[in-house]
Formats: structure tokens, sequence, C-alpha cells
């Protein structure tokens, strides 16, 4: 087989991740070599989003990690609607509010327009008369509800009790920014995340529909998110900002401790072996996943390359 053949080989295996029987077989120094060099790439490009975020900002750390806190709370149905939520009520306007929590779940729940389609009951009237005085106070415009997503989603992850738990974050924790730097494993992230609803949503799932009182606390599955996608990035952008390799190291060590993430990718990949057991390893592969494999990159990736080399060094040897 010559080299134009094994590249031919590995991309008409790349849209099912062929390259995980490799991986799989490798052993643990070189395999944690190709998730380093993956890792990185990943880390860099989210930092590149998050600078983005931060020039938009105005320079502001604070917004930027308040605007990605929200971002992330969206999930990739609602990303787009809570970070244009999050630049409508921006977190001076949160902070100058926060001993209120009420008037925080106005201005939130309010400006998501969200109220709108819904039934309303004396704590809904409340909300919307409260949000009428505070928009009107910060020149704030609702957002038309068509921005979001609303459909086949879980009941627990209904934009508006996330914006209730978002509420009770921001008013139980002055110095987001900092505490979020702070995290240093999941469990951490979890005790600083895991935080319930106000209390009229403990009976309501939506507006005026009142049901079985449930805590709708932030699971561990959520938080876990949170640790990844949110919490491990802004550490590793903050980092880069200050130059600080205790704040790199921290964002390292808190992706090696909380596990893999389960989705469709991921579970592809370990149909070979188990080969993404932590977060670290996860984020790696779906570097691997994105940026080489869906493309049929198989030449410039770095697990390729080396497939490639082993069969050119065989086909000499014969």
């Amino acid at each position: 087989m010559d080299k134009r053949e094994a590249i031919n080989k590995l991309k008409a295996g790349a849209s099912y991740y062929a390259c995980g029987a490799y991986l799989a077989k490798c052993d643990e120094l070189h395999r944690l070599e190709f998730y380093n060099r993956l890792g990185f790439e990943r880390l860099e490009r989210k930092n590149n989003d998050i600078k983005s975020f931060y020039e938009q900002s105005d320079s502001n750390w604070a917004q930027t990690f308040y605007l990605m806190l929200m971002r992330t709370m969206g999930g990739q149905d609602n990303k787009e609607g809570f970070t244009t939520l999050a630049r409508r009520v921006p977190y001076a306007t949160i902070l100058r509010e926060r001993l209120s929590p009420h008037n925080i779940e106005a201005l939130l729940i309010g400006t998501s327009g969200l109220l709108e389609l819904y039934p309303h009951d004396e704590y809904i009237l409340n909300l919307k008369r409260d949000f009428v005085y505070l928009s009107k106070k910060y020149s704030i415009e609702a957002m038309d509800p068509s921005y979001w997503k609303l459909t086949r989603i879980y009941p627990n992850n209904h934009p508006i009790l996330r914006l209730s738990q978002i509420t009770t974050l921001l008013a139980s924790t002055p110095h987001i920014m900092d505490r979020i730097l702070e995290c240093r494993s999941a469990d951490d992230v979890n005790s600083l995340f895991s935080v319930t609803t106000q209390p009229y949503w403990l009976t309501h799932y939506t507006p005026a529909k009142e049901s079985q009182s449930v805590s709708k606390r932030m699971g561990r599955t959520k938080t876990d998110l949170l640790a990844i996608n949110l919490v491990a990035q802004m550490q590793f952008a903050y980092s880069a900002y200050t130059n600080s390799e205790v704040l790199r190291a921290r964002a390292l060590s808190l992706l090696e401790s909380v596990p893999a993430e389960k989705n469709s990718i991921i579970s592809q990949w370990n149909s070979y072996g188990k080969i993404a057991r932590t977060a670290y390893d996860s984020q790696a592969l779906l570097q691997l996943s994105f940026e080489y494999c869906r493309d049929h990159r198989c030449e410039e990736c770095v697990v390729g390359r080396r497939i490639i080399k082993q069969w050119e060094k065989k086909q000499a040897e014969e």
C-alpha cells in the first residue's frame, strides 16, 4: 500500500472514526501525546471565541464571564437566545439589583419575552409589572419569543427555569468571576452551580400551571457540562490573558476530574474501546472529530500522520 492509498483508506473511514481502532491499541503514553495536542487545539479555538466576546464586551472581563455563563446555560438549543439576553441585561445591571432576587428574575425572564406565551397568575403578573418598571429604568427592550426554541425541550431544561436558577446563582454569588476561577474539581463546580429556582417554580414547570412540588435544582449532568464548557474554558482563557501557569494547570486538572461527555460522537469513539474516560479525553476526541474527521483532513491530523508514517515504515521493511 503506497502513501496515497493509505491516505484514501483513512479518509474512507473518517466518517465513522475508524482511527479509533488505532487509538484503542495505543499505549497510554502515546494516546496521551495525541490528546495533549488535540486538547490544546480545542482550548485555543475556544479561547479565540472568548476573546471575541471579550472585545464585544468593551474589554470587560466581568461581563464576558457573565455572557459566557448565560450562553453555556442555554445549551445547544438556546445559546443564542441566552447570549442576546445577556447583552440586553448586562452584568452591571444585575449587580445593581443583586439584593433583590425578584428584580433580577423579573429582568431576566421579562426581557426574554417568554412570559407572553403563557397564562398569567398573580406571581407572573407581579413579574410583568416589575419588568415594566425595570425596563424603563434601564432602557431595556424585551426580546421576541421567537428567539427561543421550546419544542422537544425537557421540562427541567426550559429557559424560564434556567433563568430562575441563574437568578438564584447571581443573587447569592456577588463575585461569580472569582468563584469560577477558584474551582479545582468537578465537585467544586457542582457546589457552585447546584442551585435551585426561586420558590414559585417549585410547583410550576411553566407559568400559571401548577404541578406537584419538585425541587428544580441544577443536576450533576448539567454542572459537569458547565465544568467542561464554561469553567475550564474561562480559566484557560483568563490564564492566557494574565499569563498564569497556575490557572492554566487548574483548567487542565479540572477537565481531568470530570467524566467524559455522553453523546453520540463519544459513544462512537468508545465503541473501539474505552478511549474516552475523562472530559480531557473527550474534548480531544471532539476536536479530532470536528476539525479533522468531518472534513477528511487525515493528512493534517496528528493521529492520521502517525498512522501513515507507520504504514510507510512497514512498506519499507517489506
